[in-house]
C-alpha cells in the first residue's frame, strides 16, 4: 500500500478503494480506518476513483511523535495524501466525524484544495476551542469510554461477534463492520497472545487522546473561509453529540448546506452506506455548482426501476435564513456515467488515477 511522510514523523498510510475518473478521499472517523468506507465507495467506485486513508495514529499509520493528536495534524495527513498522489485539479472529500473537520481544516488551510466537501456530522464546536491546557483538562466521557476499551481479542471472528452484539455497531451494515476489521485489527504480538490473535490497530491510549483534542482545534474560527461547497450531513439531534452542532455550521459556511436523516445516529456512514453514498453522488452532481446552460440536462429524469425516498435538504446561502427545498435521492447510482461525466466537468473535478 502507498504511504507518504506527514508531520510530526507520520507515515501516512492510504490506499485506492476502486473505480477511476473524477477523485474521491475519504477521510475516517475517531478509533475508525480507511476500509470502513468499503460499502459507500463500492457503489461510488462505479464514477470516481475513491481514495482513502489512515489517519495518524489508526489503522496502518503510526501516531505522532510527540502523541499529542492535535487536530490540525490530521490536515496535515490529508494534504499529504493530496500532494502524494499529484494531478491536475481540486478533489472532492468525504469526512465523517473527526473526517469532516480534517477536511473542513485543510480547506481552510489550502483553499481550493477541495472542489467541494460532504461531511457527515464533523466535528467543529462554535468556539474556537477550550483555554484549559490538556494536562490540565477533566476530560470528557467518551476519551474516558475510549481508555478502558477492550484492546484484544482471540480471533477476526470474535472480534466481529463482539462488536456485532453491542452498541453502538450492532446497527453496522456487515460490510462496513468488516470493512472497519479489515484494517482496524492487527496480529497480536504478544508472546501469550493465542494463536490468530488481535488487538485494535488504534490502541485505547491513542483514541482517548484524540477525543480529548477534539474540541480544541479551530476550524470553527475559519469556516467563513471555506469558499468550496459544504454538504453538511447529519442524523437525529436528539443525541447528544456533534449533530447537535451541524446547523450552525452549515450557517457559518458560505455554500453551506444542511441535509438530515433523522432516523441515522452519528454512526450514518456505517448505518446507511448506500443510501449515504447517494446522498455523496447528489452533492458532487448539485446543479447548484452547474452552469446555467446545463441545468435543465443535469434534471432531466431519469429512467430506473423505482425512486429512493426524498432527502430534506436546508440551504444555507447568504444573506441570513433558510431556503427549505426537496433534493430527490439519486434513484440509480450506476447510471448514466457519461452524462455524469459531462457535469462533473462543470463542477471543477477532474480525470484520476
Amino acid at each position: 500500500m502507498p504511504t507518504t511522510s506527514s508531520s510530526d514523523g507520520v507515515v501516512v498510510d492510504y490506499l485506492r478503494l476502486g473505480g477511476s475518473g473524477p477523485r474521491l478521499l475519504f477521510v475516517h472517523a475517531t478509533g475508525f480506518c480507511a476500509t470502513v468506507w468499503r460499502p459507500m465507495t463500492d457503489v461510488l467506485s462505479e464514477r470516481f476513483a475513491c481514495w482513502a486513508l489512515d489517519v495518524r495514529g489508526h489503522g496502518r499509520s503510526n501516531p505522532p511523535a510527540d502523541e499529542t493528536f492535535d487536530w490540525a495534524g490530521t490536515a496535515d495527513d490529508v494534504l499529504a495524501v493530496v500532494d502524494d498522489l499529484g494531478g491536475d485539479g481540486p478533489w472532492f472529500g468525504v469526512g465523517h466525524s473527526m473526517g469532516g473537520a480534517s477536511l473542513l481544516l485543510a480547506e481552510e488551510r489550502r483553499p481550493g484544495t477541495f472542489s467541494g466537501i460532504w461531511a457527515y456530522e464533523p466535528v467543529v464546536f462554535p468556539s474556537d476551542g477550550p483555554t484549559v491546557p490538556p494536562d490540565r483538562d477533566p476530560g470528557n466521557h467518551l476519551a474516558d469510554g475510549a481508555a478502558r476499551r477492550r484492546a484484544t481479542f482471540a480471533s477476526r471472528q470474535a472480534a466481529y461477534d463482539n462488536y456485532a452484539s453491542k452498541p453502538p455497531m450492532d446497527v453496522f451494515d456487515p460490510r462496513a463492520l468488516e470493512g472497519y476489521l479489515e484494517r482496524g485489527l492487527v496480529d497480536d504480538p504478544a508472546p501469550d497472545a493465542p494463536a490468530g490473535g488481535v488487538r485494535l490497530a488504534c490502541e485505547p491510549a491513542v483514541e482517548a487522546q484524540v477525543y480529548r483534542m477534539g474540541g480544541r482545534h479551530a476550524a470553527w474560527s475559519h469556516l467563513g473561509e471555506v469558499g468550496a461547497p459544504v454538504t453538511i450531513v447529519v442524523g437525529d439531534t436528539s443525541i447528544p453529540g456533534p449533530g447537535v452542532f451541524a446547523a450552525q455550521v452549515a450557517d457559518r459556511l458560505p455554500a453551506g448546506r444542511l441535509e438530515s436523516h433523522p432516523d441515522l445516529g452519528h454512526f450514518g456512514p456505517m448505518q446507511a452506506p448506500d443510501r449515504l453514498a447517494a446522498s455523496v453522488l447528489a452533492a458532487v452532481l448539485d446543479p447548484a455548482r452547474v452552469e446555467e446552460d446545463d441545468r435543465a440536462e443535469l434534471e432531466r429524469p431519469r429512467a430506473c426501476a423505482e425512486v429512493d425516498p426524498v432527502l430534506e435538504v436546508e440551504a444555507h446561502d447568504p444573506p441570513a435564513g433558510e431556503l427549505a427545498r426537496r433534493v430527490p435521492a439519486q434513484p440509480d447510482v450506476l447510471a448514466e456515467r457519461e452524462l455524469d461525466r459531462q457535469r462533473l466537468a462543470h463542477v471543477g473535478l477532474v480525470e484520476g488515477e
